[in-house]
């Protein structure tokens, strides 16, 4: 099984995840979430790479693997798959997005969703969207993606959640094209553009 735990504080974890943690017989998470759900459960093996948990599974099929945010975007499911490993259920998170654009209250049906955790992708659809919420990283810093969006032309309001659902939790304002330093790898931007 493979279940999303949210932004990453053990509070917004479903119900069913929650007990799939307590009840599952082995359960894999990756640093940050192993750390993060210790509360809940002291035997959670840590894994460094998917790699390890595309073998893992392999070998035992009755394993729960937690996975930060939603699996299902740019995350651990497709990974998974590509690799012809059978997940026989798959429970959703609430995702990163979901909770900034709740603490920004900003709806978001119409955002363009990106990742450029881990990835390289064009940011162009973001001045053709009124609104983009975008996954960062160590690399594609919130800094780096407010420079390049202002060369590409994209004017308007920048919002990065950094350490999401965490105590030290930070949400900064600011305008596209500003400077923004970079408080954790772990953060999320919303950009609101003018110009669409």
């Amino acid at each position: 099984m493979l279940a999303g735990v949210g932004p990453g504080h053990p509070r917004l974890l479903t119900q069913e995840v929650r007990e799939l943690i307590e009840s599952s017989s082995r359960v894999l998470a990756f640093g940050r979430v192993a750390r993060g759900l210790g509360e809940l459960r002291s035997d959670i093996e840590t894994i460094k790479k998917v790699e390890d948990a595309a073998l893992l599974v392999k070998e035992d099929q009755d394993i729960l693997i937690l996975a930060s945010g939603d699996p299902c975007f740019y995350g651990l499911l497709e990974f998974l798959q590509r690799k012809e490993i059978v997940i026989d259920r798959v429970l959703p998170g609430l995702s990163s997005f979901q909770y900034l654009c709740s603490k920004l209250q900003k709806p978001w049906q119409q955002a363009s969703l990106l990742s450029l955790h881990g990835r390289e992708e064009s940011l162009e659809s973001v001045g053709k969207s009124r609104l983009s919420i975008i996954l960062v990283d160590g690399k594609n810093t919130p800094q780096v993606i407010s420079k390049r969006l202002f060369e590409l032309g994209v004017r308007g309001k920048l919002y990065v959640g950094f350490n999401l659902s965490y105590e030290d939790e930070l949400i900064v304002r600011g305008r596209v094209g500003e400077d923004i330093e970079n408080y954790s790898s772990l953060a999320v931007m919303v950009v609101e553009n003018e110009v669409s």
